[in-house]
């Protein structure tokens, strides 16, 4: 029977802008290995496909507004390695401001450390602030960033494949570790990159780590349809979420894929009380806390307008940018527009829906009602699963995971036990084959 796929999306003390200053918060917690261990437990405890983090090669907002920096996501999911044994790992990588044979060996190494649980989320990286790092006076045109998203990929997946998994031999009475035979450079020289390999790390237990992508523009929804096996997405309503699940699978049969090797996760930012009213104390309290001046100034930035021009106590002015005009961010800049527009809100107001999820949907309700949420939105050709994203940790992802998921575990929509141990087994996909193996075999008939 096909279950639900629920990955935990790990945050500083959760994704709710303001949750840092909360009572019981650490708001030192986002560089705390130890806080990090926590989570990756409780999530681990209760059966989660994986855990992700999200990452950029820039400074993501005003340290005023909330805990600023975080820590290299494939360093620390080195530790977390360590201290789990089934959950997924997975990390945020940007293909812009790397190179292929560094991020192709570090994911190889996550997944001989973690014995095959490794995961990258692909991203191209919107924001000038972060060209300016990398030697970039602005940054590269959206489609220029999704061609090189592809070759990077194609790129990695040759290094991960110049080692068959034969090449080690360990042959002590013959004095030869391995077979030279079977390496395979990939000599690779395209229009972003040239590559001679093999890579300096042996195929890895999944071979490949498994494959995520974030984007839900026009182009990422193509980058996604021919290399992702999950999508990280975000949604407000069910017809919106139901119109993106059949038009990735659709793309993806069209690029020659099944479409159920591809898994579609939109976020879910749930705040759980025992109660209705105690979930929405929650949620207003949160709200409350809002700095309004920061995130005035972030919404500005997204929207690409003069925060003067932002009126908290008016609706968005009619005068924004069109989506053509945006080369950062295009599917998130969408979103907030449409969200504003449709429900006519106040800047204040989108401000305070921002907050928790910024563009994800938010929900506070019971367990009862968050596991109904879940239900149905997967029964009704929606999701394949959610990235369960807590406004508050650990407490947030403890409720959800010692009170939801047992709901979901009694309908029978979500495993009780592991039943493989690596990430791709999670999500019932198989080990990829070597492509240079199989173009020998072929052209050996």
């Amino acid at each position: 029977m096909t279950m639900l796929h629920l990955n935990a999306f790990l945050m500083g003390v959760g994704h709710h802008e303001a949750a840092w200053r909360l009572p019981d918060s650490d708001p030192f917690a986002q560089t705390d290995v130890e806080h990090f261990t926590r989570l990756a437990r409780i999530a681990e405890r209760g059966k989660l496909d994986s855990l992700f983090l999200a990452d950029s090669p820039v400074l993501w907002n005003s340290i005023g507004r909330r805990p600023g920096g975080t820590l290299e996501p494939t360093v620390l999911l080195t530790a977390l390695a360590g201290a789990t044994s089934h959950i997924g790992l997975i990390a945020t990588a940007s293909t812009t401001y790397n190179e292929p044979f560094n991020l192709a060996r570090r994911f190889a190494s996550l997944d001989h450390v973690s014995g095959g649980r490794a995961g990258w989320n692909i991203v191209t990286t919107a924001g000038e602030k972060a060209a300016r790092n990398f030697n970039l006076d602005d940054l590269p045109a959206h489609r220029d960033r999704y061609e090189r998203a592809a070759e990077f990929i194609e790129v990695s997946q040759k290094l991960w494949d110049s080692w068959d998994d034969a090449a080690p031999l360990g042959d002590k009475d013959a004095g030869r570790w391995g077979d030279d035979e079977l390496l395979y450079p990939p000599e690779h020289s395209g229009r972003y990159f040239k590559v001679a390999g093999p890579l300096n790390v042996p195929r890895s237990p999944q071979g490949y780590p498994l494959l995520v992508q974030a984007g839900s523009s026009e182009d990422g929804k193509d980058l996604a349809a021919r290399y992702a096996e999950a999508v990280f997405t975000a949604q407000q309503t069910l017809g919106e979420a139901q119109a993106f699940y059949r038009d990735l699978k659709r793309r993806a049969a069209q690029a020659g894929r099944d479409p159920d090797t591809i898994k579609i996760l939109p976020g879910i930012v749930p705040a759980i009380g025992a109660t209705e009213a105690e979930a929405h104390a929650l949620e207003e309290e949160l709200d409350r806390l809002i700095k309004p001046e920061y995130a005035r100034q972030q919404l500005a930035t997204t929207l690409r307008v003069a925060p003067e021009n932002l009126d908290l106590d008016r609706e968005l002015p009619a005068d924004l940018p069109s989506e053509d005009e945006i080369e950062g961010a295009k599917s998130r800049y969408t979103l907030i527009v449409t969200l504003a527009r449709r429900e006519r809100l106040t800047v204040r107001q989108l401000i305070g829906r921002l907050g928790g999820g910024r563009g994800h949907r938010t929900f506070a309700g019971t367990p009862e009602q968050v596991a109904d949420a879940i239900e149905q939105w997967y029964r009704g050709g929606a999701a394949d699963g959610f990235n369960i994203m807590p406004p508050v940790l650990p407490s947030g992802l403890e409720t959800f995971v010692d009170h939801v998921v047992p709901i979901l575990q009694r309908r029978e929509l979500f495993r009780t036990e592991y039943t493989g141990t690596t990430l791709r087994e999670h999500y019932g996909l198989t080990r990829p084959t070597n492509q240079f193996t199989r173009q020998l075999t072929t052209a050996s008939r």
